[in-house]
């Protein structure tokens, strides 16, 4: 049996295992960082982060909301494999996941926060409280602190730091504040007791206590809303801070693009976003969007500092020279794109998430920033292949270690793919509106540098010339000038799909011989 705290380096020696940090910071836009020259937000620990390893400029979810993105992140499968198609939807049991390869390589993977993961139902009685929330744990993970929506555990711990009134999640209304008003006043806990805050300490704690190498997942809530931050990150950036808007001159316009947006856009909630909200963010003006992204990038900066605590945490414990760490979101949010907040449709800003992973044996290519297109998918596969382990089923993600060496991968995608399915099983209500069974209610985007295709089940296709349309405005899909691209698109997308199915027993033969199995 293989030693658990090591594995061979290549040169036929064992050599020590890393430890492996992989930190998600939930919602977190693809382009707010100051490495990739954001104009205004600073990131300088992600930043500090990217120096010493790669970072991925383009870099996509596989889909939305937070369960069916953390799905293709945990399991490196696409959507139209895992199956999570909304939040509550089951992972089927029968896939690997990160945390169970990470116990096959001897690692006892430690969750601190959440993984959104409803478990399969076939597998535990109806009775079950496991099968009345969303919220449940990626399995394979050891649970050492978690963090589910409802923040009950961070809640008990600022009431211990003699926070009385920290009961429920009204902490969040910043002080002085009407529920659901949008305000730059701090909320009653200070920039050492946020969530993130907690979080960090109880990973830095947990970190004290480990003598042989571990994998350790933190999995924050923000910068995900109720958007409030306390000082100083309140006021660090102001509604004057760009960049401009990627929309329409108005939501009316907007909405006409498409009968998702149509559908959609009315529907979202202001209480979503600032705790206590009531209607719909229709009612809130351009300069009310403004205010809410400085917000947004104050977050953003929290958590930066928080996980500059962890880098020194690593540092002092002298860990930081063992560690692999990987730094990344399960999606990201439209902050005022569009005329829309939160998550989901087709628009890049739901999709773009940042990447950064160092990995201290390659120093070679440590600051390097790669321009290709990767997939959350990826980041499975390559875990497997830095610890030296197989997945156990199909995936479809590749891995990224050939970027470590300093060289292009061969074949390496030219296009990222995401999916959306906007069904709902509990209420049909986009069923009813839009006369579609469930499983019509979905989209697939690919996009490459020239061209986005988006193709919807049961509604109109979208085509968006990105060389002349980079913020999305006009779709050209029955543009009769377009036609031939639009094929070609439509094409590269069901190829795309076709050799995506499920491969798991296809790359296995029985032969006279035995089964023999050739995976690329």
């Amino acid at each position: 049996m293989p030693n658990p705290t090591s594995t061979d380096n290549g040169s036929g020696n064992p050599a020590k295992r890393p430890n492996v940090l992989l930190i998600s910071a939930d919602q977190w836009r693809g382009d707010c960082l100051s490495a990739v020259g954001h104009e205004c937000v600073k990131t300088p620990n992600v930043d500090a982060l990217a120096r010493e390893g790669v970072l991925f400029r383009r870099h996509y979810a596989g889909t939305a909301p937070c369960s069916p993105a953390r799905a293709t992140l945990y399991t490196g499968l696409y959507q139209m494999n895992h199956r999570v198609c909304r939040n509550g939807s089951p992972l089927d049991a029968r896939f690997d996941n990160v945390a169970l390869a990470a116990r096959r390589a001897g690692y006892d993977p430690t969750l601190f926060g959440y993984t959104d993961t409803a478990p399969d139902p076939r597998i535990k009685d109806s009775h079950d409280p496991h099968l009345t929330s969303y919220e449940g744990v990626l399995p394979g993970f050891t649970p050492r602190q978690l963090l589910p929506e409802h923040e009950k555990q961070w809640l008990s711990w600022l009431r211990a730091r003699g926070h009385a009134d920290a009961v429920s999640r009204d902490i969040h209304i910043p002080v002085g504040a009407e529920p659901g008003a949008i305000s730059n006043n701090a909320p009653a806990y200070s920039k050492d007791e946020t969530q993130t805050a907690f979080m960090a300490g109880e990973f830095i704690r947990w970190l004290g206590e480990q003598d042989q190498p571990w994998f350790a997942h933190v999995s924050f809530l923000r910068p995900h809303p109720p958007f409030s931050v306390p000082e100083p990150y309140n006021r660090m950036f102001s509604a004057a801070d760009g960049p401009a808007f990627a929309r329409a001159a108005d939501r009316e316009t907007e909405m006409a693009l498409h009968p998702l947006l149509a559908f959609g856009m009315p529907l979202i909630g202001k209480g979503g976003f600032m705790h206590g909200g009531k209607g719909p963010i229709n009612e809130w003006s351009s300069e009310d969007f403004s205010a809410i992204r400085a917000i947004y990038y104050g977050m953003i900066a929290e958590v930066d500092a928080q996980l500059g605590r962890i880098w020194q945490a690593l540092k002092d414990a002298g860990a930081w020279e063992d560690t692999v760490i990987v730094f990344t979101s399960d999606h990201a949010e439209m902050m005022g794109d569009h005329w829309s907040l939160g998550k989901g449709g087709f628009f890049d800003g739901s999709y773009h998430v940042p990447l950064v992973i160092r990995d201290p044996s390659q120093p070679a290519t440590h600051g390097l920033q790669v321009a290709r297109f990767t997939s959350a998918a990826d980041i499975f596969p390559s875990l497997c292949d830095r610890l030296d382990i197989e997945p156990a089923n199909h995936v479809d993600g590749e891995s990224l270690l050939p970027f470590f060496s300093g060289s292009e991968p061969e074949n390496w995608r030219d296009a990222a793919f995401w999916e959306f399915d906007f069904r709902d099983i509990a209420e049909g209500i986009p069923e009813r509106h839009f006369g579609l069974r469930s499983n019509a209610c979905n989209l697939a985007v690919v996009r490459d540098e020239h061209f986005k295709y988006v193709h919807c089940a049961g509604l109109p296709p979208l085509l968006f010339d990105l060389e002349k349309d980079p913020a999305e405005l006009t779709n050209v899909a029955d543009d009769n000038a377009y036609t031939a691209i639009r094929l070609a698109y439509a094409e590269k997308l069901l190829s795309l799909r076709a050799q995506h199915l499920d491969q798991t027993l296809a790359y296995t033969e029985l032969t006279e011989k035995g089964p023999v199995s050739r995976r690329p």
